[in-house]
């Protein structure tokens, strides 16, 4: 019997939406040729993440009424950044009341909440990649998905099936690298010093391109390179999955 395809709600994310929308038809890709079917909702907006983590609970609430409401009735919501995917799976139920119908409906988007390549290896159980990618690469694990969600061996099983990639870890890659969303406007001294220090493990890897699943730590990785005139190229891990890699790397020039 033929399996019915998964209908898949793809949480495309702020940053992938205004900085990189490449990440976003990498992840459409993937999950197609995972056997999912993408449908990606025109209403969705943040969700609600910088809020919550300022403490600004109430708006955080009133931008998770729309989040509920635009990916009602999928299968899955999937999202390609380990930090949306926390909020909306650890974070979102508890802005509501124990009890209430807003409450019942967080708890119920949090049991189909994944990070993309969770969903990929331990959902769909996906490892048949067609990408080639002649290089070296290393891999940045972002905080949230790291600690909240558990994501380190997905990424690296997926990247360890592409024809001619050679993985090079980065020591302590699992140290955060001082974005922190907005804890490197906060502390700008202190997430500067540890963009600086993730830099220096980097460039000490030796690979050409740098991986990561998480935008934000993409982007400030991407800027703290540029501005050392490092030649190492920035990417999504979606994106050389995906073989999407005509796009000039984050942060290089047009």
């Amino acid at each position: 019997m033929t399996e019915t395809p998964p209908i898949v709600g793809l949480f495309v994310t702020c940053l992938v939406d205004l900085f990189r929308p490449s990440v976003g038809f990498a992840a459409v890709d993937l999950l197609e040729r995972a056997g999912c079917r993408v449908v990606v909702p025109e209403g969705q907006t943040c969700c609600g993440q910088p809020a919550y983590n300022s403490g600004a609970r109430e708006i955080a609430a009133s931008i998770a009424q729309n989040v509920l409401k635009s990916f009602d009735g999928f299968d899955y919501v999937v999202a390609p950044s380990g930090s949306c995917a926390a909020m909306l799976k650890l974070h979102l139920p508890g802005l509501f009341e124990d009890g209430s119908a807003s409450r019942t409906h967080a708890e119920r988007l949090a049991e189909r909440t994944w990070e993309l390549m969770s969903f990929l290896i331990d959902v769909r159980h996906f490892t048949d990649l067609t990408a080639s990618h002649n290089g070296s690469a290393s891999y940045h694990d972002g905080c949230s998905g790291l600690r909240e969600l558990g994501v380190r061996d997905q990424p690296r099983r997926l990247l360890s099936s592409i024809d001619e990639l050679e993985l090079r870890e980065i020591d302590d890659a699992e140290v955060c690298c001082g974005f922190g969303g907005t804890f490197c406007v906060k502390y700008p001294s202190i997430s500067g010093a540890m963009a600086e220090r993730k830099a220096d493990a980097i460039e000490a890897a030796g690979a050409s391109v740098v991986l990561s699943g998480e935008m934000g730590c993409l982007m400030n990785i991407a800027g703290t390179l540029s501005r050392r005139g490092s030649d190492i190229e920035v990417r999504h891990t979606a994106e050389i999955l995906a073989g999407i890699t005509d796009a000039p790397a984050i942060g290089a020039p047009k």
